[in-house]
């Protein structure tokens, strides 16, 4: 699944779209997460781009009058082609066709989502939303007042995004890991000087992805077709039963919450 990482790595290289004219759609298939607007064409053509941005891991395409929220949910991918390009893919799904380049959306196992809406404060999806993990609201403070309460595992209690967005399945082991924190500890149990220490290591760790092109894992690339390269440096993330880099114990592979944690019982208490 494309994590905060993946899709600012997406976001960063579709940015030169921003100020651009849509000149027209394609939906190739509207079954999406959610279908479709109908009407989508209609209301994005010749429609000129003010901005694009990030919030969490929606990537939102700013128009004068309202906007356009992209998921790429579990499997989808943006990339850039030539206007003239007739290459299709399996499960491309919808182009925005511009002056002499088109940005396709792909997505075999159509998790992702498109909405055109009119207000992003309002929007069920992100309404709820907890701060960006790179801001300065996200700090030790915030973090520990959170947790004070809370019996949920410190890994499932950052993956919420409520809490903190973007903080995926392969950050929050790899955080974790760096912050020397076990992930099946309860969030309360946490000390203020643990909560700094998890909160700079989800900021590193975010960043050190974010440079590298993100993570790639069965599907994901980014917009320019390039693989992402911070699978190499994983320290826990997919390493059952093979060493650990720091103190050589073999890497644990538990479930939470049906998702997969990895991690050290020496390095990590």
């Amino acid at each position: 699944m494309p994590e905060l990482p993946e899709v600012e790595t997406t976001l960063r290289a579709i940015g030169s779209f921003s100020g651009k004219k849509i000149l027209s759609s394609k939906v190739n298939n509207p079954n999406l997460r959610w279908k479709i607007d109908k009407n989508f064409d209609s209301l994005i053509r010749n429609i000129q781009i003010k901005n694009i941005h990030r919030r969490a891991k929606y990537i939102i395409f700013s128009f004068k009058d309202f906007y356009l929220l992209l998921h790429l949910g579990m499997s989808g991918s943006i990339r850039i082609a030539k206007k003239s390009s007739n290459y299709f893919k399996k499960h491309d799904h919808v182009e925005l066709v511009f002056k002499d380049k088109k940005i396709i959306y792909n997505d075999p196992r159509r998790f992702g989502s498109m909405h055109i809406i009119k207000d992003l404060d309002s929007h069920f999806l992100l309404s709820n939303l907890g701060p960006e993990p790179l801001s300065k609201k996200f700090n030790s403070k915030y973090l520990n007042n959170l947790c004070s309460s809370s019996k949920t595992s410190i890994k499932s209690f950052i993956m919420n995004q409520k809490n903190v967005v973007g903080v995926g399945n392969i950050y929050a082991s790899e955080s974790l890991f760096m912050a020397k924190i076990n992930p099946l500890r309860p969030a309360s149990s946490l000390k203020l000087d643990e909560c700094k220490a998890l909160v700079k290591a989800i900021k590193a760790i975010l960043r050190n992805a974010i440079n590298a092109g993100g993570t790639t894992l069965k599907d994901f690339y980014s917009a320019d077709g390039n693989a992402g390269y911070f699978k190499v440096k994983l320290k826990v993330y997919d390493r059952e039963n093979k060493k650990c880099k720091k103190c050589n114990a073999l890497i644990n592979k538990i479930i939470q919450n049906q998702r997969a944690t990895y991690y050290c019982n020496k390095c990590q208490f």
